[in-house]
C-alpha cells in the first residue's frame, strides 16, 4: 500500500454550504456543525483513505468496540482566521503529540502527525465560511478516534476511525466563574487515565458536576484521590493560583491533563517576567493564602474555555473569593485572543497558517 503521508486527500464537497443559516453572533459551541468532516480508516494495521466529504451520520455496528469498552479518545482545537482572512490554527503539532498520548495509553494505533496537521489544515481551509470574526469566537475542531470493530470481547480493537468535525462557537464563558472542592468523587487517580485525553474521564464527572451546578457553581475542582487535598485541574481546565505575586499551577504527576493552553499560558507568563512554579498545591494552602492575604488571582486555561477568572471556590462551609480586580488573568486573556487573529506579533511560533 502507498504511504499514508504520500496519499492525497480525497475531497468532496458538498453542493450548498449552511453557513450562511447561522447567526455567528449567537452561537453556542456543540450545536451547530460544519459541512464537511474529515475520516480516516484503521484497516489490517494500516491506516487508510484519508477523505473529506459531507457531514452525515456514520453507520455503526451495535458491537462496535468503543461503545462495550470504551476505546475512544478526542482532541479539542480551534480555528480563527487572520488579518487577511487565512485561517489560523494555534499549536496543531502539540495536539498531534497529545493525541497519540492518548492512544497509547489507550491501546489504540497512532495517528500520522504530519497527516494529523495536514489533515486540519485542509479541513480549516475547507471550512474557512465557518469561523466566527466576532471577538472571542472561533471554528472548534474536534478530532476524535474510536474502535470501530464489532466484537463482545475485552482485547484491543483491530479496526478504528479517526475523524474531524467542527462547530462554530461564541465565548465560552461570560463571567467569572465558581467552583465546587469536590470532597466525594475523583477525577483520576496516578496510573489511571486522567492524563489522556479518554472520552471516559468526561463520563465520569457528569453527575458531579450536575451536583455542583445545582449547587449554584459552574464547574467542579477535582482534588486527589486519597487526600481530598491536593488539587488537579477543573472540569474542563487547568488551573492557576496567583499567590503572594507568583504564579502556581498543578505539576502533571499522572493524573492531571496537560493542556496545550496551559503550557502556552506558562511561557506567556514568562516572557511577562513572572515566576511560574510547577508543583502540587493543596487546596489547604489556597485556604491559608486566601486568609493571610496573598491569594491574589486564580484562572482555568482551556481550549474551550480559553481563559477563564476564577471568581469563588466553595470549601466544604467557606467561600474563598478572589479580589474583583484580576489584571495578570486579563493579560494572558487578551494576548492569547490577540496572537490567535494576529492583532499583535506571534513571539512565539505557535499560530499555523491552513492553507
Amino acid at each position: 500500500m502507498q504511504d499514508i503521508m504520500t496519499t492525497s486527500i480525497k475531497i468532496t464537497k458538498v453542493a450548498q454550504s449552511k453557513a450562511s443559516e447561522v447567526d455567528f453572533h449567537n452561537i453556542v459551541m456543540g450545536t451547530r456543525f460544519s459541512d464537511h468532516m474529515f475520516v480516516c480508516d484503521y484497516q489490517n494495521g494500516e491506516w487508510q483513505n484519508p477523505r473529506i466529504e459531507p457531514l452525515a451520520l456514520i453507520p455503526t455496528h451495535p458491537a462496535a468496540m468503543a461503545l462495550h469498552y470504551g476505546q475512544a479518545i478526542f482532541e479539542g482545537m480551534k480555528a480563527t482566521l487572520g488579518k487577511d482572512g487565512t485561517p489560523l490554527l494555534f499549536r496543531p503539532n502539540e495536539n498531534a503529540k497529545r493525541m497519540n498520548f492518548s492512544a497509547n495509553r489507550m491501546g489504540m494505533p497512532l495517528f500520522p502527525e504530519d497527516l494529523f496537521v495536514k489533515a486540519l489544515k485542509q479541513f480549516a481551509a475547507l471550512e474557512k465560511e465557518w469561523i466566527p470574526t466576532q471577538e472571542g469566537s472561533a471554528l472548534y475542531l474536534r478530532p476524535f478516534m474510536y474502535a470501530d470493530e464489532p466484537f463482545i470481547g475485552m482485547r484491543a480493537a483491530t479496526s478504528f476511525k479517526f475523524i474531524i468535525m467542527a462547530s462554530p462557537a461564541g465565548p465560552f464563558f461570560h463571567k467569572k466563574i465558581k467552583l465546587y472542592a469536590e470532597k466525594k468523587y475523583v477525577r483520576a487517580v496516578n496510573g489511571g487515565t486522567g492524563e489522556a485525553k479518554a472520552a471516559g474521564n468526561y463520563a465520569g464527572a457528569i453527575r458531579p458536576t450536575e451536583y455542583a451546578k445545582k449547587a449554584g457553581y459552574d464547574q467542579v475542582l477535582w482534588l486527589d484521590a486519597q487526600h481530598f487535598d491536593y488539587i488537579q485541574e477543573v472540569g474542563t481546565m487547568n488551573i492557576f493560583f496567583k499567590i503572594g505575586g507568583k504564579f502556581i499551577t498543578p505539576s502533571l504527576t499522572g493524573s492531571i491533563l496537560s493542556g496545550i493552553t496551559r503550557m502556552s499560558v506558562i511561557d506567556l507568563l514568562r516572557s511577562k517576567g513572572f515566576e511560574v512554579t510547577e508543583r502540587p498545591i493543596s487546596i489547604t494552602e489556597i485556604i491559608e493564602a486566601y486568609h493571610n492575604g496573598t491569594l491574589e488571582e486564580a484562572f482555568g486555561t482551556g481550549t474551550a474555555v480559553g481563559i477563564a477568572m476564577i471568581e469563588e471556590i466553595g470549601n466544604n462551609d467557606l467561600a474563598i473569593v478572589f479580589p474583583s480586580e484580576n489584571p495578570v488573568s486579563v493579560m494572558v486573556n487578551d494576548t492569547l485572543n490577540a496572537i490567535k487573529v494576529q492583532d499583535i506579533k506571534d513571539e512565539f511560533g505557535w499560530i499555523v497558517e491552513a492553507k
